[in-house]
């Protein structure tokens, strides 16, 4: 009997057991770095793979209505796949890249194909919308290896330290990351270099874009330092900033630039405007902001990280009219702690997103815009559908590509009130 038919004998499907091994013909690609395929009715959520491929692919998960797969074989491939540049980027090995088989320009249509699905799907969109909106994504400079300036390595029971399976806690101890920034790539951290960790869960290591580089163990949930600075250099939209160690910072070292350029350019800040950077980090928008907007405007930058707040005080220390409030932005807006009007607004949440209430406090504020930044597209698109329930409109959206090889996309949004033209 092939897999995934009817049993003949009694017609009932056949239910797929762990660890089988079925052949699939693969579908569209879905949120998470999957593709779609369908046995005998089943979804099937299949990693390692593109669409239109015929593969073999192991049971890896069941669930009550789908099951994950990865392609162990390849029967018909893409002309989108190549050849993986790490080793590790295979099934039962290292989880953090999601598609390195596949060829960087594809990756981007891949990640427009998401984006484009998730605001259609969640985020009540028409196909007509979407498609006034050239929903693209664009790559970074430096290309798809060798970028990622933090990364965080696990640390197994023998002491080595790697990366971590997919969907799992089991630690892979690899020879070195592909994606890792160089100065990362060459520091004592793993295995072939001699190196254990015996008392740490955790080694965590920064090279950041002022050209600092440390290593911080990390035990019972305690940061150690074991070599390097203690604070670190960055440098974005022409200013130094100084943050902790292990303080939040994009992980390209292109992206602040990026998302800065793309706020600015899609928000037209004018002088004397007031604006509001909610969930403002180091205060990054909010010093772009205050460089067009002039020095007697007000802005008010929210935060609920301590190191955050101590961050952004530190940095925008120079800026007199702004403000940084430290509180969670839905507290803040809730509690009056911040009010209306104001006429821009950033939004730059957590992968969870804005939220709805987040959302109705901004458009009671009557901005004349608001531009969102988002690193998830489902939240984005959830959010996305409750502005438009309160009358407003997404006007423009840029990708971009800040996280290669990996599944995940950056999103900036401009939304725009009822009366905007």
């Amino acid at each position: 009997m092939t897999a995934g038919s009817n049993d003949e004998a009694t017609g009932q499907r056949r239910v797929l057991e762990e660890a089988e091994r079925v052949e699939l013909t693969v579908d569209s690609v879905a949120p998470g770095g999957h593709c779609v395929a369908r046995l005998d009715g089943q979804v099937v959520f299949v990693r390692h793979a593109l669409p239109g491929e015929r593969v073999i692919a192991e049971v890896t998960e069941l669930h009550r209505g789908f099951a994950r797969a990865d392609a162990v074989e390849i029967l018909e491939a893409s002309p989108d796949r190549v050849e993986q540049p790490c080793p590790w980027a295979k099934p039962g090995r290292c989880g953090g890249c999601d598609l390195q088989h596949v060829a960087p320009p594809a990756q981007l249509t891949w990640k427009a194909t998401v984006v484009r699905e998730q605001l259609t799907r969640l985020g009540g969109l028409t196909d007509a919308e979407v498609d006034a909106l050239g929903v693209t994504v664009a790559a970074l400079p430096g290309g798809p290896l060798g970028w990622r300036s933090r990364v965080r390595y696990a640390v197994d029971a023998a002491g080595r330290a790697g990366l971590l399976k997919h969907r799992s806690h089991e630690v892979v101890p690899i020879d070195w990351c592909r994606i890792a920034h160089p100065a990362i790539q060459h520091l004592p951290v793993l295995t072939p270099s001699g190196a254990r960790w015996p008392d740490a869960e955790a080694v965590e290591t920064v090279a950041s874009t002022g050209g600092d580089v440390t290593v911080t163990a990390v035990a019972e949930g305690v940061a150690t330092p074991v070599s390097g600075p203690e604070r670190v250099r960055e440098v974005a939209a022409g200013r130094d900033w100084t943050l902790p160690v292990g303080g939040f910072w994009q992980v390209h070292p292109a992206a602040a630039d990026t998302l800065v350029a793309a706020v600015l350019d899609l928000l037209a800040p004018q002088p004397g405007e007031s604006a509001w950077d909610l969930y403002g980090g180091a205060g990054l928008f909010a010093a772009a902001l205050a460089g067009r907007v002039g020095p007697d405007a007000r802005i008010t930058l929210v935060e609920s990280s301590a190191q955050g707040v101590d961050a952004a005080r530190e940095n925008l220390a120079d800026l007199p009219r702004v403000e940084v409030v430290a509180a969670r932005v839905e507290t803040a807006l809730a509690r009056r702690r911040i009010t209306g009007p104001v006429d821009l607004v950033v939004l730059d949440p957590p992968r969870s997103g804005a939220g709805a209430p987040v959302v109705r406090d901004v458009v009671a504020a009557r901005p004349r815009a608001v531009a969102y930044v988002a690193c998830d597209p489902a939240a984005f698109a959830r959010d996305v559908r409750t502005f438009t329930e309160l009358g407003w409109r997404l006007s423009a959206l840029r990708g971009f590509d800040m996280f290669p090889m990996t599944q995940h996309v950056e999103l900036v949004g401009l939304l725009l009130p009822p009366a905007a033209g």
